[in-house]
């Protein structure tokens, strides 16, 4: 059982999450609010939640400015955007800026049920098609994320493979199933690769590594 507040001013769209999370997570408790200033208020008082499910446009929020004054009060609650925008540099600056995952309002109910397990299972989670942009925007910003060879050096065989998946956006639980380790043990090599790689989060580590050949490291 999850406690889970909806920001969005739209009453439709709030009747449609409150449907996915109702059947994906059967007994949750669900808040809802239409905008920033009494989202921020349920925050505060309810310091038990343990997902709040943000929209980008609605009153109060001046854009990615809402997301940061959230994060700010209350830090300790996992906030991931729920919006119509689907720009790739909106997307990762929301994650830049603290959110925990970024899911497209046009999302099938199948994929948004994934993406709110993936967030509560304690991943981040992006969009597959901004996974696979992810090359792209590095090209463009080589110096946002540097990565030397040292570094993945540093790595140890496993880590690499792990890293390795998490380049082509596959949650902890795809890495343990493909990988044939325990989703524990991926969580465990996921903290080791964030701390050798000098990165803050997973989105940051895969930007680093999307450019990797990965096959010269792991044939020493």
């Amino acid at each position: 059982m999850y406690k889970i507040l909806i920001a969005d001013d739209h009453p439709l769209f709030r009747e449609a999450i409150c449907n996915v999370i109702s059947s994906g997570f059967p007994g949750s408790e669900l808040l809802e609010t239409c905008d920033l200033d009494s989202a921020l208020a349920i925050a505060r008082e309810q310091d038990d939640l343990d997902l709040i499910l943000l929209d980008l446009n609605m009153p109060g929020m001046h854009g990615l400015n809402g997301l940061i004054t959230l994060r700010n009060e209350s830090p300790s609650i996992p906030v991931v955007i729920v919006s119509a925008e689907e720009d790739k540099q909106v997307v990762l600056q929301a994650i830049t800026y603290g959110a925990v995952g970024f899911i497209t309002k046009s999302s099938p109910r199948a994929q948004m049920t994934e993406a709110i397990e993936q967030i509560l299972d304690g991943n981040v989670y992006l969009p597959s098609d901004i996974i696979r942009a992810n090359h792209t925007i590095t090209r463009r910003n080589p110096e946002e994320y540097p990565i030397s060879p040292e570094l993945l050096y540093a790595l140890t065989r496993k880590q690499l493979l792990v890293l390795e998946r998490m380049a082509k956006g596959e949650s902890n639980k795809q890495i343990a199933y493909h990988l044939d380790i325990a989703e524990t043990t991926v969580k465990a090599h996921v903290s080791a690769i964030l701390r050798k790689l000098n990165v803050h989060n997973r989105v940051q580590a895969i930007l680093s590594a999307s450019d990797v050949d990965f096959s010269a490291y792991l044939r020493r």
